[in-house]
């Protein structure tokens, strides 16, 4: 039977020998989706190639040719296709004409054509792509954004640490045992010929720890004598900054009939577990990678592990551009922030765009730094890029089995349902409802990470329309508050002993997920360059005061004599978002205000606030959305939101909606206010009435000085554009700033 085994082995690598030829031949390249739809799942088809972005003409494409491509960027399926440049003409080369794919290809490179540039086709003629919105789960994604996995050498499925000891089979996650490799649907293993500690770097960066230390090696040999062995690969040998163990130099069994790895044994790895892990002693990783505050972070990503990436830079946060941005720099940012190497390094700000400076281009690091501000770069702004090529990436992340913990029931699909949970009741697991009772936007969205479901789309009070699972009706959770960063509901604070009189039964929490959410940022700038104060005649506030956008003493006011001391600014809100931004209400709900004539889909949109350098409240304003719209959007992307007419209100992904100046309500009314130095605050969707992927950059604050008669306003920022210490100065900073008098 080993003979026999070993014969199909030597087969199946010939097999795979033979695959790997036929598909050197087709070039890495990279696809998106561009073009007048800012919706990630369509948009005109791009081929980055040869250097440089190209599209693909409609001549003889059909649906098996978007299936290809719909995969590729990590989508189920093709819905369908457009031709005659539907979503706007492109730039640069048509790279593909006459396309032809059977549909099984994983990638477009694989497919037939005329050829590179070969083409008589006009930009007239670019194609468009409808995909899915339902997206493929990680262990199914092709190559897609950016390279993931090469297999250029031998095929090796999936990797994985089986551990030996009974205290590591029994604690997730996972750091440290034997090596094994899944090759044609089996798990085998790997000899530790000549096995190194860069090995083992990138096995567990594979596994989603950011280092590795040497294991005691003779424990596991006297563990091991026992154990069946069924080694495949011979020897590996890796540099340590592959990001997978297909991409190292992998030597298969010698001979066809020869066993591999005799009298040999198992290859062994030891992890160390990032900070966010949550388990034991984290000294390893402080030694290995720097304690100070953090120099580069995650935004707008819906998974762990995974976002846009920003950098610390003179106090001031900033994106990366995404020249030249590789697996190898990607890791980087990935093991400086605890998790694992990088699964996919993307391009073309796919998840989503900052709104601030660009700190950094062309990055070209190594795989050996400890921080990305220790790789080779260039000053973005030399470059001239945009933020529609900010870089971002999706690490590896360690499996703790939080999502066994949680499960969502009884809704019409799986991204939403009323949620149960297991807790630990009177010693004994169970599973059961959580409290409804207070249950917000915060603890949904933690929820949604835990069961790897994107951002919180609603967080949902009352599941009487959601049947639960029979047996665990009866509530095991309550009092649940989170900050909204937590890896698990479990780990946010609630009751210890559960205590629901109003949220339990038909009241238990849900929720609905979502793999694309809206994320509102205010430009800053724009505020600090447009303030100013004006003395206004109370005859033209009668619609201002009705709509309660003055303070309080205008009530006693002999009206219409008087006037009130307004600051006046223009706000400019974008959505750089995945989503677009849209009244949680429909239109049949909308508030109907007579004297300004216009229709109130949100409530109270944003909070003006004048602040003490205490925090105290001096003065106070809000905005309704009384005209949600696309004011101005980006280049090739078209305006979709526009009030005139009851039109549908919101914020297209891409475009922003600027409240000017002059008109009612964009004011604080600061005519009781003393002079001296003060915090000028704006809040946008304060009560979370939408939600977005980042309510961290909600918050813009400004300095600001009044004398009586004349205001100052500098350094206006969003609450997460500074350094802590930067903020925390801006916080308490209690000189008064007659310099700038």
């Amino acid at each position: 039977m080993e003979a026999i085994e070993l014969i199909l082995l030597f087969i199946a690598s010939l097999i795979d020998l033979c695959q790997q030829q036929l598909q050197a031949g087709a070039p890495q390249i990279q696809l998106r989706l561009a073009g007048t739809s800012r919706v990630p799942n369509e948009g005109r088809l791009e081929v980055f190639y040869n250097g440089q972005w190209g599209t693909v003409c409609d001549d003889d494409f059909n649906i098996e040719v978007a299936h290809v491509v719909c995969k590729q960027l990590g989508f189920e399926l093709a819905m369908n296709w457009a031709h005659s440049a539907k979503y706007g003409q492109g730039e640069g080369p048509i790279w593909l004409d006459n396309v032809r794919c059977s549909g099984a290809e994983s990638s477009l490179a694989e497919c037939e054509s005329n050829g590179w540039g070969v083409t008589d086709c006009k930009h007239s003629e670019d194609v468009g792509i409808l995909c899915s919105t339902t997206r493929l789960r990680p262990a199914e994604q092709p190559q897609a954004i950016a390279a993931q996995v090469s297999t250029t050498q031998k095929k090796i499925e999936e990797v994985r640490i089986k551990p030996i000891s009974a205290r590591a089979k029994a604690s997730l996650p996972v750091t440290e045992g034997i090596v094994e490799v899944k090759h044609h649907g089996r798990w085998r293993q790997v000899c530790d010929n000549e096995w190194t500690i860069d090995n083992s770097r990138v096995v567990c960066g594979m596994m989603g720890f950011p280092g590795e230390v040497h294991p005691n090696t003779q424990f596991y040999r006297l563990k091991m004598l026992s154990q069946k062995k069924m080694f495949w690969i011979h020897k590996v040998a890796c540099s340590g900054t592959e990001p997978h163990l297909a991409n190292c130099k992998v030597q298969v069994s010698p001979k066809p009939f020869k066993p591999a790895c005799r009298n040999g044994m198992h290859a062994i790895v030891k992890c160390v577990p990032g900070p966010n892990s949550g388990i034991g002693s984290t000294n390893n990783f402080k030694k290995a990678f720097k304690t100070m505050e953090p120099l580069v972070r995650l935004r707008s990503g819906p998974h762990a592990g995974e976002g846009r990436v920003e950098v610390l830079k003179n106090g001031k946060w900033g994106t990366v551009c995404d020249d030249k941005w590789n697996l190898q720099s990607a890791s980087v940012v990935c093991r400086e922030l605890g998790y694992g190497s990088a699964k996919e390094a993307v391009l073309g700000a796919q998840l989503g765009q900052g709104l601030g400076p660009i700190h950094m281009n062309e990055v070209l690091c190594t795989g050996r730094e400890k921080s990305i501000t220790e790789c080779k770069f260039k000053e973005a702004s030399i470059a001239g890029c945009q933020h529609e090529e900010d870089a971002a990436v999706r690490c590896h992340v360690a499996e703790m089995g939080y999502g066994d913990q949680i499960r969502l029931v009884g809704g019409r699909s799986t991204e939403e349902g009323k949620v149960e949970v297991q807790m630990v009741v009177r010693g004994v697991k169970k599973w059961g409802a959580v409290c409804g009772e207070l249950w917000g936007i915060n603890e949904a969205m933690v929820v949604c990470r835990q069961l790897g479901m994107g951002f919180a789309n609603h967080a949902i009070q009352e599941t009487w329309y959601w049947q639960g699972t029979p047996g665990a009706e009866d509530v095991v959770m309550s009092g649940v508050r989170c900050t909204g960063t937590e890896m698990s509901i479990q780990q946010c604070r609630h009751h210890s002993v559960v205590h629901c009189p109003r949220g339990g039964g038909r009241r238990a929490a849900g929720v609905t997920c979502t793999e694309h959410a809206p994320d509102l940022i205010l430009n800053a700038r724009l505020v600090q360059e447009s303030s100013y104060l004006e003395d206004r005649p109370l005859s033209m506030l009668e619609c201002a005061h009705e709509e309660e956008c003055l303070s309080k003493s205008a009530d006693d006011m002999a009206w219409p004599y008087g006037h009130r001391r307004l600051l006046r600014f223009s706000s400019q809100i974008h959505n750089n978002g995945r989503a677009d931004f849209t009244p949680r209400n429909g239109r049949h709900t909308w508030t109907w205000h007579e004297c300004h004539r216009h229709y109130h889909s949100i409530e109270v949109f944003t909070y003006y606030d004048l602040l003490t350098l205490n925090g105290s409240k001096v003065a106070e304003g809000h905005k309704a959305s009384f005209c949600l719209e696309d004011s101005n959007c980006g280049k090739g992307i078209q305006k979709r939101y526009e009030c005139a007419n009851f039109g549908e209100q919101g914020i297209t992904v891409g475009c922003w909606d600027t409240y000017r100046h002059d008109i009612d309500c964009q004011w604080v009314d600061i005519t009781d206010v003393a002079p001296g130095d003060y915090i000028f605050q704006v809040i946008l969707n304060p009560k979370f009435e939408v939600a977005e992927s980042d309510f961290r950059n909600n918050v813009m604050r400004c300095r600001c000085k009044y004398d009586g008669r004349r205001i100052w306003m500098h350094n206006c920022h969003t609450g997460d554009a500074y350094s802590a210490d930067l903020e925390e100065e801006f916080e308490n900073q209690q000189r008064l700033t007659n310099n700038l008098v």
